[in-house]
């Protein structure tokens, strides 16, 4: 994937630096993206995208449509995860993140690893959320008794 964002560091693309990436990629493929060149509409029909849909993107004003970007990667033959980095909608590092989770382990989570993994990070919040999991599970092997009791 290439470097969207000019700063060097790991914060989301700008509707500017998509604008130009777009522009970059329409160029590598023989779009004439001049005044009066026709590439720009060339493109808006060969994808299938609104003439206003890639003017919009082309004009610094970014994309946020999944099925825009979807249709757009598939137009210029790129993963969606590339599109979607270069449109701002990830950065490399939730893409990694997404693509290569951490570990689980072992077993069923705590209930405080869950409220972490929720980013439930307020410690009344995570005693709220702990207490309500450990009523949950009574609720339930509650239920399991009174089933096997039945049976």
């Amino acid at each position: 994937m290439e470097h969207t964002n000019p700063s060097g560091n790991d914060a989301k693309a700008t509707p500017a630096e998509f604008a130009i990436w777009l522009r970059d990629q329409l160029e590598r493929r023989d779009y004439d993206l001049r005044p009066r060149g026709g590439g720009q509409s060339r493109f808006a029909e060969d994808s299938g995208l609104s003439s206003g849909t890639v003017s919009r993107m082309l004009n610094n004003q970014g994309a946020q449509d999944i099925r825009v970007l979807e249709t757009l990667a598939n137009a210029l033959g790129l993963p969606l995860p590339e599109v979607l980095v270069a449109a701002g909608i990830l950065s490399r590092a939730e893409l990694a993140a997404v693509q290569n989770p951490a570990p689980r382990p072992e077993g069923p989570l705590t209930a405080e690893q869950a409220a972490a993994e929720l980013g439930i990070n307020n410690p009344d919040d995570v005693e709220h959320f702990v207490a309500t999991t450990e009523f949950l599970k009574r609720r339930r092997a509650k239920n399991r008794k009174g089933r096997t009791a039945e049976n």
